[in-house]
């Protein structure tokens, strides 16, 4: 997790230094930086697929993390240990790898939601016109670990690539703050941007969500609790390796249950945290492919990772509201892990799947 000093983020200050470091570093005969990224070690047995950036990334975080799991951890230990982004940032520095050019203006600020108050940051594409599509982005961590700043490369290059004005959402994270606490923190930030949407120059008549991991299980929800509930609809749910189901018993739980960074112990260790009982499990805002209604809800782009515990249940649900009559665009990037999604500047499959992201939301957005 990207660690706070003086309310400014370790990983903001780092980006900054890296960027003056590279700029600095470059050669007087304009060279371009070293591009072929390699791994140091062989494939794992997890992951026999797995390309080389992808993997070159994995085993930078099993560096930075001396190799300790996340689920022997406390959440409040968890939430400090090096996260995925840290290890792209580690990488870049490593093959020298320039920062992109700021593209969105951000800010933040905190929400009004039942019991409290929650963080956004909002990502507004540097001279955005006074009324622009909106994405309310979610961010993944098991509902657990997790803050803006870890996610921050994906909520950046959905606003760059889509001229969307993007408020990412830090929920109340579990154990502290149990079921449904961050379904309701998610569906009460969409309602939030739809209220103040002029505010924002966002037009509300083109709003849509976006999550990764438990951030794309929370997008998904938003789209059943705002249909039940008779809140105008997203207009597209962008849905990145999301949780959709409780049991672990897929195929690819099977096939990838030892996986990194995400595993089947990792996920049992979000489960327990964030759930009350096994009971919650079986709700269709958990157990997405269970909902016993998917009519009626707004386009779907759904991406997945091969070597991903989530995989099989991502595809399950996709295909579940392609026959409750759903449009949806679906794709298994091959050889990539769980969190690729942010990983561009370091992983092509990563380029690829936001390209399509940005596609099908621009689409909505007509």
């Amino acid at each position: 997790m990207a660690l706070r000093l003086r309310g400014r983020s370790f990983l903001h200050g780092m980006i900054v230094l890296l960027a003056l470091a590279f700029s600095a570093c470059n050669d007087d005969d304009g060279a371009s930086p070293v591009t072929t990224i390699m791994p140091k070690g062989p494939k794992p047995e997890w992951g026999p697929t797995i390309k080389p950036e992808m993997q070159t990334v994995i085993e930078k975080l099993d560096e930075l993390s001396k190799g300790v799991p996340l689920y022997t951890l406390t959440p409040q230990q968890a939430r400090l240990a090096p996260s995925a982004t840290d290890a792209v940032m580690a990488v870049m520095k490593d093959y020298n790898l320039p920062m992109p050019t700021p593209l969105v203006d951000t800010t933040g600020q905190r929400i009004p939601v039942a019991g409290g108050t929650i963080r956004v940051r909002i990502y507004t594409p540097k001279n955005a016109a006074a009324s622009n599509p909106g994405l309310v982005y979610y961010q993944g961590g098991g509902w657990v670990i997790a803050n803006l700043n870890t996610y921050d490369p994906s909520a950046r290059a959905l606003a760059e690539q889509t001229g969307a004005v993007v408020v990412s959402v830090q929920y109340r994270k579990a154990p502290e703050n149990k079921y449904p606490t961050a379904h309701n923190d998610a569906f009460a930030a969409y309602r939030w941007v739809r209220d103040n949407a002029t505010a924002l120059k966002i037009n509300a008549q083109r709003i849509a969500v976006a999550g990764e991991s438990a951030g794309g299980n929370l997008a998904a929800a938003v789209c059943l609790m705002a249909r039940d509930a008779s809140v105008p609809l997203p207009v597209h749910q962008l849905l990145v390796y999301p949780i959709a189901r409780y049991d672990m018993t897929t195929p690819s739980y099977a096939q990838y249950a030892t996986a990194k960074p995400l595993s089947k112990p990792l996920m049992q260790w979000f489960f327990d945290k964030y759930l009350n009982s096994a009971a919650d499990g079986a709700s269709p805002l958990i157990s997405l492919v269970n909902a016993p209604n998917l009519t009626g809800l707004p386009p779907a782009t759904v991406i997945n990772a091969e070597i991903d515990p989530l995989q099989s249940e991502g595809q399950e649900y996709a295909a579940k509201l392609k026959a409750a009559g759903v449009a949806v665009t679906s794709k298994v990037y091959a050889g990539v892990t769980h969190e690729f999604f942010g990983m561009a500047p370091v992983v092509p499959e990563a380029q690829e799947a936001q390209a399509l992201a940005a596609a099908e939301l621009k689409k909505s957005f007509q």
